[in-house]
């Protein structure tokens, strides 16, 4: 069964449409990577799954319940909104006493259940009050929250965007440690934490679905691989001879490093060594690697005629 589905899903503000028929479906068990820049369309969504805004127009189910004609899915999903607002002179065990008793969790198996999500965000040690807390140990604190009704379904909205690298490191390092115990809605705008947590993702551009896909079908099919050539000079005439190749695209130059795509390396492999001994060039270092998952944003962005671009 299918954890969160959306059919033609459209919210408009006017004449504007944030979300525009938007159809996906998310996998029970999946980390799915709700991916887009800034403005695409993501919170916006988001509210609309977790029922604090209305859709224009379209169908949404969650854990197979119509959130048009049912709440009931909400005892069943946990949510980190991007900004969490805590209660500062609570502590942590505190505060997630407080969250388990607005579920009405059984006192005794709350009290196992606080130690429990402690030690998997790693605040397990902290005793001060929340409002001495770093960023990422709020964001972290905001995680366990999340988990203490014992959802099926997680919403993230955008856990790692405000913080410094550790920080960064800290909650994605949470978030691995808990996902194989339920469906995660990873949404975000940092590409490098979708391809370490996530095993789908969904692009979405200005309120519209690009592309949907696990993360290894998204490299097959779109990234082709990244080639890195240092030689021992640039001849002018080099440049426009690999720009002219049908194997090439994506070039760029720095100094002696020659950096670009490679849609098929087989050709690549046959034609790459004739052509630099033909211009009298020397390799120093030939690397190939496969792409990222910004280079397949861009080229996607690019193809669907849209300009829009991660910060």
């Amino acid at each position: 069964m299918a954890a969160v589905e959306m059919e033609k899903l459209t919210k408009k503000f006017g004449a504007l449409a944030a979300v525009n028929h938007l159809t996906l479906r998310v996998p029970e068990g999946t980390v799915f990577g709700f991916l887009g820049p800034n403005g695409a369309g993501k919170t916006t969504t988001l509210r609309i799954l977790l029922g604090l805004a209305a859709p224009t127009a379209g169908a949404v189910r969650i854990l197979g319940e119509n959130i048009r004609k049912s709440r009931g899915y909400l005892r069943r999903v946990g949510f980190l909104p991007d900004v969490p607002v805590f209660y500062n002179w609570m502590t942590a065990r505190e505060y997630l006493r407080f969250a388990g008793e607005l579920f009405g969790l059984e006192p005794t198996r709350l009290g196992k259940k606080i130690e429990e999500l402690l030690e998997l965000v790693g605040l397990q040690k902290e005793k001060k009050r929340i409002g001495g807390f770093s960023r990422g140990m709020k964001q972290r604190l905001g995680l366990a929250q999340a988990l203490v009704n014992d959802p099926e379904v997680v919403f993230l909205d955008e856990p790692t965007s405000a913080l410094d690298p550790i920080g960064r490191k800290e909650v994605l390092e949470s978030i691995n440690a808990f996902k194989d115990r339920v469906t995660v809605f990873f949404s975000t705008h940092i590409l490098a934490d979708v391809e370490r947590v996530c095993n789908r993702a969904a692009i979405l551009n200005r309120g519209e679905l690009i592309i949907e896909d696990g993360i290894t079908e998204l490299r097959q099919k779109y990234g082709g691989r990244t080639m890195e050539l240092e030689v021992t000079e640039v001849p002018e005439d080099l440049f426009p001879k690999l720009q002219a190749a049908s194997w090439c695209e994506r070039l760029e130059v720095k100094g002696n490093l020659l950096q670009f795509g490679v849609t098929d390396g087989e050709k690549a492999g046959r034609s790459l060594p004739p052509l630099l001994a033909e211009a009298g060039v020397g390799i120093i270092r030939l690397e190939s690697r496969e792409p990222n998952l910004e280079e397949i944003f861009l080229k996607l962005v690019k193809k669907n005629g849209s300009q829009s671009f991660f910060p």
